[in-house]
């Protein structure tokens, strides 16, 4: 699956600094590393369903087995090995003399950093190899999925280090002539097996934490599907940034691929795509989605047109900007392999005949796309009108609920049909705007 960065954060996945957002949901990383790794496995998700269904066979492993990860590693543990190794360079020959002669108490009385530097360095190092070491043992667990198999293995070959059993027995009581032994042939002879130990830790960490997400927000894990025939069946699906979401039910499939949303501003339209978008990108992650059930095919990317902005330093408008995401947007769909498109209220940055005009042309052309899975919300209720006969696109609406005193309220509903509420005038109304206008000048 490709992501662009508009999708990404059309969907909120990452807000500003690239944090918080859905991230923030599934970020149970125990180190920095395994948080870019997270996020580098965000935009990078499995390129084809085979290497999708072992990841997230291997995140239900982890889902069912979240008491195997070792709590000896931490954050400042992996702080502290860089350090640690960064030193290395400015270490060319070993301990000697005075250094080796001196015990731990003038050690610590005439070179107090470098001896508690040692000391806390190793502890550090110890710490991590012997975390490793826990997770080579999983190995002998029965059924162990391949993606993790193969990193354990990889895990288990590097521990085989000659200086693995000494350093995991350093202790508070080992000698400083040994530590300062032990810390130089450590920084000499592992530092690129300990950075690759490092690595397949952080990776390791990014896959747990999306296990231990998918436990503690209760979601389920979808059913996987081959890219063709296409299909989107999800029963209680909601976005998961909501305190209190509606759930909802959609089905899609090759003969109806194309679900035209209408209704009225702020009924629920917008929530509801970014709801299909999250837990398309969620299942394609390998990891569990926010719903009571879900089957779906494997996506080639998810397309959004949401949130589109105006270029002041290039000069370009709104509306060309939504033009050009549309053409980036069609270029993909050139292509047979599915994607999921969600759109809103396309060319916003024009006037209504244009927009109608537009927007009816676009859904045309997108018709023509039977292998993707597509929905367009739009308040222009002529649109809906004038495909209305179409058998191959799904018609839903928002619910606005008209009270006698002229006001509203939303159900964030969605039923079949298309609806025609038109609250514009009533949001001016009720917000008071028009009341102000009238005022008099003071």
């Amino acid at each position: 699956m490709q992501n662009d960065k508009t999708t990404l954060k059309d969907l909120s996945i990452f807000t500003s600094g690239n944090s918080g957002g859905v991230f923030e949901l599934i970020d149970t990383t125990t180190t920095q590393a395994g948080r870019e790794m997270l996020r580098k496995h965000i935009q990078y998700p499995p390129d084809n369903i085979e290497l999708l269904q072992q990841m997230q066979d291997t995140i239900k492993f982890w889902s069912q087995n979240l008491g195997l990860w070792p709590d000896i590693i931490s954050n400042g543990t992996m702080v502290m090995l860089e350090k640690f190794f960064e030193s290395a360079d400015n270490t060319t020959a070993p301990p000697s003399g005075i250094n080796l002669v001196l015990g731990a108490f003038f050690q610590k009385l005439l070179n107090k950093n470098e001896y508690f530097f040692t000391q806390f360095s190793l502890s550090h190092l110890s710490d991590f190899l012997e975390g490793c070491l826990q997770l080579a043992k999983i190995l002998q667990e029965p059924d162990v999925p391949f993606l993790l198999k193969r990193e354990l293995e990889a895990i288990n070959n590097e521990l085989q280090h000659r200086l693995t059993s000494e350093l995991i027995h350093v202790t508070k009581e080992t000698s400083y002539r040994e530590l300062a032994n032990l810390s130089y042939r450590a920084r000499r002879d592992m530092k690129n097996t300990i950075y690759r130990l490092m690595n397949h830790y952080a990776r390791l960490d990014a896959w747990h934490s999306l296990a231990k997400a998918t436990i503690t927000n209760d979601w389920v894990f979808p059913e996987l599907q081959q890219p063709s025939p296409i299909c989107f069946e999800a029963t209680g699906l909601y976005h998961p940034l909501l305190q209190h979401p509606v759930t909802y039910d959609i089905s899609f499939n090759n003969s109806r691929n194309f679900l035209l949303l209408t209704g009225a501003n702020m009924s629920g339209k917008t929530t509801f795509m970014k709801s299909l978008g999250v837990s398309a990108l969620l299942a394609h992650l390998g990891m569990g989605v926010p719903a009571k059930s879900l089957r779906i095919s494997f996506l080639y990317g998810v397309i959004t047109n949401m949130q589109v902005e105006d270029d002041i330093v290039r000069g370009e408008s709104y509306f060309f900007a939504e033009v050009q995401r549309m053409k980036q947007t069609a270029q993909k769909l050139v292509q047979t392999q599915p994607h999921l498109v969600l759109m809103d209220e396309l060319f916003k940055g024009t006037n209504v005949h244009d927009a109608y005009e537009c927007t009816r042309a676009v859904v045309e052309g997108l018709l023509q796309r039977p292998s993707h899975l597509m929905i367009l919300s739009t308040h222009l209720y002529e649109v809906a009108q004038h495909f209305s006969d179409r058998k191959e696109i799904l018609f839903a609406y928002f619910v606005t609920k008209m009270l006698d005193d002229n006001t509203y309220y939303f159900t964030y509903e969605l039923k079949n049909g298309i609806s025609n509420d038109r609250i514009g005038y009533r949001i001016l109304q009720k917000e008071g705007v028009l009341d102000l206008l009238r005022q008099p000048e003071k």
